[in-house]
């Protein structure tokens, strides 16, 4: 009886499995179809390096969306990295235990928080603080930075506590052993034996920012333009295919499927750059 149990939940695994798989690789199909001849019919060139997005002339250059897109995602983890990881390393070693079940709620609390609620936050709080102290209209490339950076703690901070707490307490003991202080023995040598665990969290980190749209759209000011400064505003990717994919048609409807085609290149390079990543680490242990 229970060997047939065994045998029924295999096969159940299985198909849940292969129907990950399947719908992958259908969004895949879909995306590159209808997404590809769009981008030959236009152009490659034109297309990833023109300048103007104007559908109603029918100019399709993504470039300041790109660009736009990449500053902002790296300006979110230049400042959520530093901060999830540090916040990790104290949960994992430092943490009293009366306040971790707290602070680990809310934490979770964070990653369960509507992006349209962020949003709200940014558009509220960020953007007239911006406006008013740093300078701009507030809607801005550094608005959407800094509420990216604030969005992406929760998906770090918890595959990297994980990580950090993975390492074997033998590795923290040997040290103290020789002579290190808590501090050295955590940072230079459970830190960097946990470093694949805590790029697997970046990666995902960056994937969250990069695929952010509402949040994004309420305080980055959405002109597509090329960025020409951290206080003026900016169109990501993603918000440039939710603003317009209501109303479009045509060779306009194509473009914007063509722009999630190169969106979704951008995710594939990011989580095939961790293999190799991975990988090499591996080998160089």
């Amino acid at each position: 009886m229970n060997q047939m149990k065994e045998t029924i939940m295999k096969y159940i695994f299985m198909l849940a499995a292969c129907f990950s798989a399947v719908a992958v690789l259908l969004i895949c199909l879909f995306l590159f179809a209808n997404g590809l001849p769009t981008i030959a019919k236009i152009g490659p060139l034109k297309f990833l390096l023109g300048r103007i997005w104007q559908p109603t002339n029918e100019v399709f250059g993504i470039f300041p969306m790109i660009v736009a897109s990449i500053y902002v995602t790296g300006g979110a983890i230049m400042v959520g990295v530093p901060i999830a990881i540090l916040t990790a390393v104290f949960m994992a070693r430092y943490c009293p235990k009366s306040i971790y079940a707290p602070l680990k709620s809310g934490i979770e609390l964070m990653a369960g928080v509507p992006s349209i609620v962020y949003g709200f936050f940014g558009l509220v709080v960020l953007v007239p603080f911006i406006r008013e102290h740093i300078g701009g209209r507030g809607d801005s490339m550094l608005a959407a930075v800094l509420l990216l950076g604030i969005m992406i703690l929760p998906t770090i901070i918890g595959v990297s506590e994980s990580a950090v707490r993975s390492v074997p307490e033998s590795y923290y003991e040997g040290s103290l052993a020789l002579g290190a202080t808590k501090e050295r023995s955590i940072y230079f040598v459970m830190l960097p034996a946990a470093k694949s665990g805590i790029l697997a969290g970046v990666v995902l980190g960056i994937g969250r920012a990069i695929g952010e749209t509402m949040a994004v759209v309420m305080v980055a000011g959405n002109q597509a333009i090329m960025p020409s400064g951290i206080l003026k505003g900016v169109r990501t990717m993603t918000a440039n295919i939710v603003m317009e994919m209501g109303y479009a048609s045509g060779i306009h409807r194509e473009a914007l499927i063509a722009t999630a085609v190169v969106l979704f290149v951008f995710i594939l390079i990011i989580n095939i750059s961790l293999s190799l990543l991975n990988r090499r680490a591996e080998n160089a242990a």
